[in-house]
């Protein structure tokens, strides 16, 4: 399967021309897979509210989802990228999965980050894995690494490979999402962004790149650096992610204690 990431500056609230440089990026690029950071169209740091309601999409229907089912149809390939969702009054930081027959799949981040909580509901359904026969797909939105229930989850439920987009701004998921990996035995394709969104009040957040696939065995096949628009590409095997043993006694799944775990997956304190 050959997978490309794209590492990309988009401007806030600019999404034609985000779009038009998306589709000039990867124009002559091949792929199987593309994964887009999050709210790659959109940009990140929003101003308020009603800037929020003027960027907002429905799912399938709206501009960017319409633009990437476009893009995998054109390169018979399968898309991923993060928007904003519009569902009603209600708004979701959301990735969307498409491919050549259309839209597949809509995960919406469960796990808030920052100012994120002021324009956005938290996603409110469970986490799923797409079968597109050559890989089993699961979808997580940036600060979702800091919970390693997401990835736990989406390998109990089968996935090979671990979709990410991101906007991320610390500097720990990098290396963070490797151990993702080893604890699951999974590939993740983190597609990040670069450069900075600023508010009109001056404040602003800059975007830390770095942009990867991670091996099931916790390998860096590719990483961009710290501030290139870039398009990574790299060649994996999704299969390898069913062998989860870690010694010939030892099955990672298998080898769980769930019973002891109701600290877990009992309701929060």
């Amino acid at each position: 399967m050959h997978i490309a990431v794209l590492q990309n500056q988009p401007h806030i609230g600019a999404v034609d021309a985000n779009l038009a440089a998306v589709q000039s990026a990867v124009e002559d690029v091949a792929f199987d897979l593309l994964v887009l950071p999050e709210l790659f169209a959109t940009g990140y740091f929003f101003h308020d509210q009603s800037q929020v309601r003027r960027l907002g999409e429905q799912v399938p229907d709206g501009l960017t989802t319409r633009f990437l089912m476009e893009l995998a149809a054109t390169k018979k390939a399968l898309v991923c990228g993060g928007l904003v969702e519009r569902e009603g009054d209600r708004f979701y930081n959301s990735a969307v999965l498409v491919g050549p027959e259309g839209f597949i799949g809509c995960y919406r981040k469960l796990h808030l980050f920052y100012e994120e909580k002021l324009w956005f509901a938290p996603g409110d359904r469970p986490l799923e894995v797409y079968d597109w026969g050559t890989a089993r797909i699961g979808m997580m939105v940036c600060y979702d690494w800091r919970f390693p229930e997401v990835a736990r989850v989406l390998a109990l439920k089968g996935a090979q490979v671990l979709l990410h987009p991101t906007n991320l701004v610390q500097p720990y998921c990098q290396d963070a999402m490797i151990t993702r990996c080893l604890e699951n035995r999974v590939f993740a394709v983190t597609a990040n962004r670069v450069g900075s969104d600023t508010k009109p009040d001056g404040s602003s957040l800059t975007f830390t790149g770095r942009s990867q696939v991670v091996s099931p065995r916790g390998e860096v096949l590719c990483r961009t650096n710290v501030d290139d628009e870039t398009v990574l590409t790299v060649d994996i095997d999704p299969g390898e992610a069913d062998d989860k043993l870690v010694t010939e006694h030892n099955h990672l799944l298998s080898d769980r204690r769930p019973e002891y775990y109701d600290p877990v997956t009992g309701k929060q304190l």
